[in-house]
């Protein structure tokens, strides 16, 4: 069965509900639990040539840290063993469903649990979705929870 849940989070309510699934399934597996956050720093490079990236990776790699911080104190406190993960982007060519499934790979994970917003038209075609890329390149398992 499941022992390796990795569980993936945006700091969204859905991704809060994905992470209260993966603690769920967690606690009644007696399963390890990973939370990961994947920030794109590189490919925000491209599209801003007039403002001074850094303090923006920067914001953007401090909001991923607090992100993980409240979902490990959540999982803490529903008494899972729990580590987590701030995976930065740096390179072109990366996108975050592959280094999602990428940690799922080495870490290994039995299972990836992310959220799913149920965007669609417009909305899909312009923000895409994070987790039907992790379903299209993940090796293992993928658990979707979609929003309410």
């Amino acid at each position: 069965m499941f022992k390796r849940i990795l569980v993936a989070v945006d700091g969204s309510q859905t991704a809060d509900q994905a992470l209260k699934e993966a603690i769920k399934l967690a606690k009644e597996l007696q399963a390890q639990l990973r939370i990961v956050h994947a920030v794109d720093i590189a490919n925000m490079y491209l599209s801003v040539d007039f403002i001074d990236t850094s303090e923006i990776s920067a914001a953007m790699i401090k909001s991923g840290q607090e992100i993980l911080h409240k979902a490990k104190a959540v999982a803490k406190g529903a008494g899972i063993p729990v580590e987590t993960r701030l995976i930065e982007i740096n390179t072109l060519g990366h996108s975050i469903p592959e280094v999602i499934a990428e940690d799922a790979e080495a870490w290994p994970a039995d299972l990836v649990v992310i959220c799913t917003h149920g965007r669609r038209g417009l909305s899909h075609l312009f923000l895409g979705s994070v987790a039907e890329g992790v379903v299209r390149v993940a090796t293992k398992p993928v658990l979707l929870v979609r929003g309410k």
